[in-house]
């Protein structure tokens, strides 16, 4: 039986396989950066699903991989409304955290179909979708302000990264 060679490098090789995997695992962070983002939820519009002070961990996805039920983060429509604050390194605007209830094709829901003006059977446009709040009275929401638009979809709600309760000890 004979046994392999012994790989064997000299000091120089050793450093450049060093580097190499430095720059590696620094693209990998980079990817997952761009990847993910954390969001700080402000209001109360979700609860009881979400309450203001919880940190939420976002997979960026277009609305063509966005699901009926998902939570995602959306840039807001009006002015002056509680949002969430993104962390740093995320793209600026003002967003907000809403569940999704019907994506391009779907039926309108009831309760929006005055909000978007749409007749009775009604499906919701291409490059369009509606969220609501899970706390309607506090929700400034697709009941209000009708569609929101698809391009403006930042991600997807992962998880819980923090609660409200774990920040503040």
């Amino acid at each position: 039986m004979t046994t392999p060679p012994l790989l064997t490098m000299s000091g120089g090789a050793v450093i450049v396989v060093a580097l190499a995997l430095v720059v590696l695992a620094g693209a990998g962070l980079a990817g997952l950066r761009r990847a993910l983002t954390v969001v700080d939820v402000e209001g109360r519009s979700m609860e009881p699903a979400l309450h203001a002070g919880d940190r939420v961990l976002v997979r960026r996805r277009p609305l063509e991989r966005v699901r009926t039920g998902d939570i995602v983060v959306v840039e807001q429509h009006g002015l002056g409304r509680p949002g969430a604050r993104l962390r740093a390194g995320s793209p600026r605007g003002r967003w907000v955290i809403k569940r999704v209830a019907g994506l391009p094709g779907d039926p309108v829901p009831e309760a929006v179909a005055g909000a978007v003006g749409a007749a009775p059977g009604s499906r919701v446009p291409r490059g369009r979708f509606v969220a609501l709040g899970d706390n309607p009275p506090l929700s400034f929401d697709s009941r209000a302000c009708g569609y929101y638009a698809g391009d403006r979809v930042l991600g997807v709600v992962l998880r819980t990264v923090t609660t409200a309760g774990q920040r503040r000890r």
